[in-house]
């Protein structure tokens, strides 16, 4: 489990002119009572091979063991395969375990290993047949997230990545149930799921938790896929106070955020106590942290020209994707933005970014003027 001495410890190895990284100022940041790096690494893409998963765990331990300190993956991501690569990187880097946040997520269907010739099947034997999930309960045929799915699938987690505490948990893209069940419905499922990740943080099998999601806290409430953050913050309260923890684990929200992907910041859709808010506002105000996905477009913001001239001129980097990453991490309320990290090259990139000082809050603001 990631503590605050150990990352306060990893933070003096690495922070400043004289650390061994050379990081800018405001590199590193809070999370609850640990800090962090402002970049991380994320586990998504990638063929479910070992070839890739030899250059994630290169990449993963590089990166550990050169100032990032922030692992993002998820229990369906290249079929359990990443989870996987990101528990043996974590034993073998020359790094304390408890100065590392490891962040899953639980929510899609995983297979295991690879893509089974048959996943309708693979789905009824592993899932159905077995009592774990209820049919009412898939949305989409690969989405669950009910309270005894949840627990299953933190165990499995908690097996792949070879760790006694997953230091924050997020419920993967709660909207695409929304498909599946009314808005309350949904609400009402998240805070019989919250309630179970209460009683699991309760027991130490995680530290914190909150949600991942791709469109419900950026679109505006009218939209089909929208959920409303402060109603997902008020039934974690309501989910602590079933579980008898004394506050709630609900810590976090993690979504894309990138120049062209900027709702979070630009849609004020969120009520708060003097009228609407953005997403970043809001969760800043509530004391969330923001994990921001799609930093650099999953690669499409690092070619030149993909970012308008005008934004590039005002952003520190020697690359289209420094440049992307230090647009994210300026974003007001951001902690870290997670960028795909499998290969040597990337990683030397994506570290360099951080000796970058990213923009002010008046700098960021006049990119959207």
């Amino acid at each position: 489990m990631a503590t605050k001495d150990a990352t306060w410890a990893y933070r003096d190895r690495f922070d400043g002119p004289t650390g061994e990284g050379g990081f800018a100022r405001t590199y590193f940041r809070r999370f609850a009572d640990c800090i962090v790096s402002s970049v991380g690494v994320g586990t998504y893409l990638g063929d479910s091979t070992d070839a890739v998963d030899e250059r994630y765990h290169e990449a993963i331990v590089g990166a550990l063991e050169g100032g990032i300190n922030v692992l993002d993956t998820a229990i369906n991501y290249r079929n359990q395969r990443s989870e996987r690569v990101v528990g043996r990187a974590l034993a073998d880097a020359d790094v304390d375990r408890e100065a590392v946040l490891v962040a899953t997520k639980g929510g899609f269907v995983p297979f295991d290993g690879e893509r089974p010739d048959d996943p309708g099947r693979y789905i009824r034997e592993e899932y159905l047949d077995t009592g774990i999930v209820d049919p009412d309960d898939i949305a989409k045929g690969v989405h669950c997230i009910a309270p005894d799915y949840i627990d299953d699938q933190v165990d499995r987690s908690l097996s792949n990545l070879g760790v006694e505490t997953i230091d924050l948990y997020y419920v993967h893209n709660p909207e695409t149930q929304l498909e599946h069940r009314s808005r309350e419905a949904v609400y009402d499922r998240l805070e019989a799921t919250f309630t179970r990740l209460e009683e699991r943080a309760a027991a130490g099998d995680l530290r914190h938790y909150g949600v991942a999601t791709w469109q419900c806290f950026r679109v505006p409430p009218d939209h089909d896929q929208y959920l409303s953050l402060p109603e997902v913050i008020e039934r974690a309260r309501a989910a602590s106070d079933a579980a008898g923890t004394t506050s709630t684990h609900f810590r976090a929200i993690q979504l894309p955020f990138n120049i062209h992907m900027a709702d979070a910041f630009t849609v004020a859709a969120h009520e708060g106590p003097e009228g609407p808010q953005s997403t970043l506002r809001f969760a800043h105000e509530a004391g969330l942290s923001v994990f921001t996905s799609a930093s650099i477009g999953q690669g499409q913001l690092a070619s030149e020209g993909a970012i308008p001239d005008a934004v590039a001129a005002k952003l520190a980097g020697e690359t289209p994707a420094q440049r992307a990453l230090n647009f994210a991490r300026s974003a007001p309320g951001v902690t870290c933005s997670l960028v795909g990290t499998s290969s040597p090259e990337h990683l030397e990139e994506n570290l360099a970014a951080g000796t970058y000082t990213p923009m002010g809050a008046d700098a960021f603001d006049a990119t959207f003027e």
